[in-house]
């Protein structure tokens, strides 16, 4: 790994990516830093000391803090991640999409550009709910009041031309953060979105082990510290991990010439999904959030208050981790299709040993499938929950998503260092990847 790190900016083409990616990165922390004009910046740094917790904490992570200084770029890659979501539950139901996603190219142009329009809708939608949540003091727990501890208010001057203004400015920095991701895709290194996420998660983590610190002391800052290389060294064997189906093709004669007979596998990773189970499960807690800012009904208000803004609550716990199961097995059988597989390896002449072509080997890579998913989506979740349950048990509340912090920094720097080595490999620089 070193020695990629080194060698990679000796190729002037992987250089200029490099270089292009952190100066995308470097904008995109700037704009999460800026506040949007009609809030009170001297409300917004007392805010900053504050606990968040809960799903809006998530966002808070999501976000790099961006959303606790009511930034321009406060709702970070959310929308367009719900976007996302939406897009591929839509397919199973309306015919059309699902006919986009056998178009290829084509078709998958099509549905990133709904994904971007429905991406603006919701960040009217969720910056309009963040406007009236942070007036009526519900945002940031501060029960119903407008006023902060100093007296002062978040929107000094609320009326419907400095609303229309947060809402603009926040949509308008939804739709730069869409772009400048799309851009990394492009002419950067990994996966835009992915490193936008990778970044804000990092740049709260030494403000995080630095509460840990000063709230419950030097001896439970020891042992979060062992525990997070152990989940590192976890999220890395795991990661690592697959299973190789064998597949063996037929020899065939053209001519003189007798082609094919070659060996070959299909790998099937463990956790094949990464971290976007945990990812869409976080956007779904934030949907009753949402909701309950448009339906107005006290017992709804309530029970979300109680139990999905709290990290150590029972029923937000048990919700939270049979979504990343869920979700881990939903997308894990949208990337890999065993029907489609099985197809393919037919047409090219091929066959697994042992299994019939056609629909026994569609059960066969079916069942795989499915018993080594189970592993993947049971650790996923413990990774995501059980660091949340002990510092919840400890009481430290400004450090809930220990877990998930360590497996999107894991997870997303690994994907970026296999890009970066089949960069290398491609361009088969002597003396890489050795």
């Amino acid at each position: 790994m070193f020695s990629s790190l080194k060698n990679m900016f000796k190729v002037p083409d992987l250089r200029n990516k490099i270089f292009f990616t952190l100066f995308i990165i470097a904008v995109y922390r700037l704009g999460a830093n800026v506040t949007v004009p009609g809030v009170s910046f001297a409300a917004v740094k007392d805010l900053e000391s504050q606990s968040k917790t809960g799903v809006l904490g998530f966002l808070n992570l999501f976000s790099g803090g961006a959303l606790t200084r009511i930034a321009v770029f406060a709702l970070g890659i959310m929308p367009y991640i719900t976007s996302s979501i939406i897009m591929q539950l839509l397919a199973v139901v309306i015919p059309k999409i699902e006919q986009w996603q056998k178009q290829g190219a084509v078709g998958q142009k099509k549905i990133t550009q709904w994904t971007r329009y429905m991406t603006v809708g919701l960040a009217i939608l969720q910056a309009t709910g963040i406007a009236y949540q942070m007036n009526n003091g519900i945002l940031f727990g501060r029960g119903g009041t407008t006023q902060l501890p100093n007296g002062e208010s978040l929107i000094p001057n609320f009326d419907v031309p400095h609303v229309a203004l947060i809402v603009l400015t926040i949509t308008a920095g939804t739709a730069v953060v869409m772009w400048m991701g799309e851009l990394v895709t492009q002419r950067g290194v990994g996966n835009g979105m992915s490193m936008l996420i990778f970044t804000n998660v990092v740049s709260t983590m030494p403000a995080q082990f630095a509460n840990i610190k000063a709230t419950a002391g030097f001896a439970l800052f020891t042992v979060v510290m062992i525990m997070g290389l152990a989940m590192i060294v976890a999220i890395v064997f795991v990661e690592q991990g697959q299973r190789r189906i064998p597949v063996q093709f037929a020899k065939r004669q053209v001519g003189r010439r007798m082609y094919g007979g070659q060996s070959t596998y299909i790998p099937l990773k463990v956790n094949s999904a990464g971290v976007i189970p945990i990812i869409f499960a976080s956007s779904v807690l934030y949907f009753p959030v949402l909701l309950s800012n448009v339906i107005q009904w006290k017992g709804i208000s309530n029970f979300i208050n109680n139990n999905l803004l709290r990290p150590d609550n029972f029923i937000y716990i048990s919700i939270y981790g049979l979504l990343i199961i869920f979700f881990t097995y939903s997308y894990t059988a949208i990337t890999f299709d065993p029907h489609q597989q099985a197809d393919l390896i037919r047409k090219q002449g091929g066959f697994i040993p042992g299994i019939r072509p056609g629909p026994p080997t569609e059960r066969y890579l079916g069942q795989i499938l499915n018993r080594i998913t189970l592993p993947g989506s049971l650790f996923l979740a413990a990774i995501a929950i059980i660091p949340q349950i002990v510092l919840a048990v400890r009481g430290v509340q400004n450090f809930p998503f220990g877990g998930t912090t360590i497996l999107i920094s894991v997870g997303v720097a690994l994907e970026t260092m296999k890009q970066i080595d089949s960069q290398l490999m491609m361009r088969n620089y002597e003396g890489f990847l050795k």
